[in-house]
């Protein structure tokens, strides 16, 4: 099952949409049959026990802020509690600020990587209003006395935010981008979203993460392991093939340069279905082959050029070099 991965402003409603959310889902899990394998997990600041001190930057130097190792390791601490739980059989909602588009990146990859889709939920609210909810937060944690501010900095959620800080995270907030596949499908509420319109947005994202629906999720095609054959692993026969069609080329070639090169298809005995080499005008050294025998194995090491990424014979191998010398020579010429 999914990632949700809930984004907003500073003190912008996004705990109490979160619980909202596991409340919903809750009970969308339990209508399942009994064998539903669904299981839901939470993960915030503060189920980590993660101060929103971490995020002021007012003590960091300013050269150091991009930097704020404290940041980081909140980020590597929430990071790491998602990818404990996160399968195609835990539904995971993140609530955070989220504002870097870069983690939420970051997020997406992790939900590839174990085939399960994400989503992002966006928590609108103008700053004046989410500002007046950190102003009413910090007036009650300095007029109730030591016993709130000491519930506050054990993490609970109404913990205020230093009014520096506050305005510093507004800044620096990177809105969802539903064009982005990362930030897509985008699913949003606003602070004045009824009870109805706040079930309709549930709803969708019930639809898309295990309704009608949902995408089937694939891992990226280049990341996918290369087939192997019998000559051996792939990048053992790409430079097994390249070296011996250079050894050819070096031993048939004429004293004066030119003409045609015939390279058998699969390493055997010339036949009418050869590949042809055409040489440049003059005789073609060691060190050029050399060279382009290099440029045609790093292009094709990460399967960068070629057409397919699955299986390639050695046939197929030795027929996409021979074209690249052959497109390297006319140019030459």
């Amino acid at each position: 099952m999914p990632l949700i991965i809930i984004t907003g402003l500073p003190t912008s409603g996004k705990s109490t949409r979160a619980k909202q959310l596991q409340a919903y889902l809750s009970e969308r899990i339990s209508s399942q049959p009994s064998n539903s394998p669904y299981r839901l997990h939470l993960i915030s600041d503060t189920s980590l026990s993660i101060s929103r001190t971490v995020y002021d930057l007012s003590a960091v130097p300013a050269h150091a802020r991009s930097a704020n190792a404290s940041e980081k390791d909140a980020r590597a601490a929430i990071y790491g509690a998602v990818k404990r739980v996160l399968s195609p059989k835990d539904i995971v909602i993140l609530d955070g600020l989220n504002y870097i588009k870069g983690w939420r990146y970051q997020l997406f990859c992790e939900a590839k990587n174990v085939r399960t889709p994400s989503c992002v939920l966006q928590i609108g609210c103008v700053p004046d209003r989410a500002r007046g909810v950190n102003e009413a937060r910090l007036e009650r944690r300095t007029g109730a006395g030591a016993a709130e501010e000491e519930k506050g900095s054990a993490g609970d959620e109404e913990e205020a935010y230093e009014p520096a800080n506050w305005e510093n995270l507004v800044f620096r907030y990177e809105e969802p981008n539903p064009m982005t596949r990362w930030d897509s499908p985008l699913f949003t509420l606003i602070w004045e979203d009824d009870e109805a319109r706040t079930k309709e947005v549930f709803d969708s994202i019930w639809d898309s993460i295990a309704g009608e629906g949902r995408k089937v999720v694939r891992p990226n095609q280049a990341t996918m392991q290369r087939g192997k054959e019998g000559g051996g692993d792939y990048l053992y026969v790409l430079e097994r093939e390249t070296q011996d069609i250079v050894k050819q080329i070096l031993e048939k070639q004429s004293d004066e340069g030119g003409g045609e090169v015939r390279i058998p298809r699969s390493g055997g005995e010339v036949r009418g279905d050869d590949l042809v080499v055409e040489l440049p005008g003059k005789k073609v050294g060691l060190p050029q082959l050399q060279r382009y025998r290099r440029a045609f194995v790093g292009l094709n090491r990460g399967g960068i050029g070629l057409e397919g990424v699955g299986n390639l014979a050695a046939g197929r191998l030795r027929e996409n070099f021979v074209g690249y010398l052959n497109d390297a020579f006319e140019k030459d010429d």
